[in-house]
């Protein structure tokens, strides 16, 4: 591996303790595996780790000796660092600890904490957002491309003839490229959008005929319930992807790479959105098991908003744990005339829409009125994007991100919940490597933050929101 220079030639690995956004100090990931410190020590980088900061999640000090750490406590790890990594933003007693010019790098949620974003100004700490790090350009697999161009053939006809508006998609089963033709298919606003489980028999359908499509994957359906053959004998359209690639997968493939030219930037470099989405589907789907309990969750009503990464996670869990039918909703089904269909009779509501920031505080998608007014009592809303009261919510409910050690509300006899850090419900080792292995990624391989502020690439640079001081 070549590194051209080292600007962070000393860097601490912080342990997590109580912040903003992490009260009680239960956030116990570390930022950086034992293996991964050894990556970045290997190319010629100092790491000093705070004593206990990855017992968390069972990585012992012992390990990282081993890697090549030097190991220090509490007041000593801040001092004369030129980077300070960690995983959730600082508590507010540390930053007067950091030396000035140098860089923090974690999870900072700048603009949903006013007072510590100006505290760490006002001490000229270089900020670099892990969150706010994107690809550059965006990377796009063969089996995305695939997914998009079948679902643009198996809308063409009624996008050219105007009739996408009456059109209700229904995709059968689940994988990821099937994830990726329904978040195609919702950008192109059709009137509405279900995700089946496999299993679903015909005689469980509500909707056949001309304004239907039945998309599914032949590759990995193998339709238990002759639901395919049964839709053959109706008006339904009916599209399947497999067949789409044997015919033309490997020519839409090369043509969409050869008149595409790559977006500047694609999705977040340090992420768990997937797991995100499948962790907080999972904590909601356990307290509308507690509050509905003689509710058959198969046939359970469950809205998604969105089709972005932390939703398909939710999609994901939701899939796995049995329910029939998901209805997914976009700009379309969320608009102020008709989300109130969506929303009656629904059991549990998961938000993974993100509003634009000039329409944060201004409008919601799920509102208070919506609580007291169309969702039945007993029912869930799971608002996996969080909020604070400067960078409000999709769910007007959600003032401030719920913590685990408060994480859900009652609001007009409905429960809502808006934990950041879904992961540490149940994956809080599993998350850990993952997001280690990323940021280290960014520090050494790809981005190569390591080289310094001077030097940051085009996916990083926008992550800078604070600074660069000197």
């Amino acid at each position: 591996m070549k590194i051209l220079s080292i600007a962070f030639k000393n860097i601490a690995l912080v342990k997590e303790i109580e912040s903003p956004e992490n009260p009680g100090g239960l956030e116990k990931r570390v930022a950086l595996t034992p293996e991964d410190v050894g990556q970045l020590t290997s190319v010629g980088v100092k790491v000093f780790v705070e004593y206990g900061a990855g017992l968390g999640v069972d990585f012992e000090d012992e390990e990282y000796l081993k890697n090549g750490a030097v190991m220090q406590k509490a007041d000593e790890i801040y001092k004369n660092k030129d980077m300070i990594i960690k995983f959730k933003g600082p508590s507010l007693e540390s930053i007067s600890k950091m030396k000035k010019g140098c860089t923090l790098f974690c999870m900072a949620h700048f603009h949903s904490f006013p007072d510590r974003a100006k505290m760490l100004e006002n001490n000229q700490i270089n900020v670099i957002a892990m969150e706010e790090i994107l690809e550059s350009p965006k990377a796009q697999t063969d089996e995305q491309i695939l997914a998009r161009a079948a679902m643009n053939e198996a809308l063409k006809c009624f996008i050219d003839n105007g009739t996408i508006g009456n059109l209700k998609i229904f995709v059968i089963g689940r994988n990821e490229r099937l994830a990726g033709a329904i978040r195609r298919a919702g950008n192109r606003n059709p009137c509405s959008l279900n995700l089946l489980h496999r299993n679903i028999k015909f005689e469980e359908l509500k909707e056949t005929g001309s304004e239907t499509l039945y998309f599914y994957d032949s590759h990995d359906f193998n339709d238990p319930n002759g639901l395919i053959e049964k839709l053959k004998e109706t008006n339904s359209n009916i599209f399947n992807l497999h067949e789409f690639e044997l015919k033309n997968g490997d020519a839409v493939v090369s043509e969409y790479r050869k008149t595409h030219t790559p977006s500047e930037f694609g999705l977040r470099r340090i992420q768990c959105l997937h797991e995100t989405g499948q962790a907080g589907a999972r904590y909601g789907i356990k307290l509308l098991k507690e509050n509905k309990p003689q509710l058959d969750i198969r046939e359970a009503k469950v809205v998604v908003l969105g089709y972005g990464n932390v939703a398909r996670g939710a999609m994901h869990e939701i899939y796995n744990q049995g329910f029939k039918n998901i209805n997914i909703l976009g700009r379309t089904q969320t608009a102020k005339d008709k989300i109130d269909f969506w929303l009656k009779d629904v059991d549990l509501v998961v938000n993974g829409a993100e509003l634009p920031p000039e329409l944060r505080g201004i409008t919601y998608l799920v509102s208070n009125d919506h609580l007291k007014r169309v969702i039945p009592k007993g029912s869930v809303v799971i608002d996996l994007v969080g909020g604070s009261e400067t960078n409000r919510s999709a769910v007007e409910s959600v003032l401030s991100c719920t913590f685990l050690t408060e994480p859900h509300f009652i609001k007009e006899e409905v429960t809502v919940s808006a934990l950041w850090g879904w992961p540490m419900l149940g994956m809080m080792r599993e998350s850990a490597i993952k997001y280690s292995s990323q940021i280290t990624d960014v520090l050494i391989r790809r981005e190569k933050l390591i080289e310094g502020i001077d030097n940051l690439t085009a996916g990083v640079k926008r992550a800078l929101v604070c600074g660069p001081f000197e």
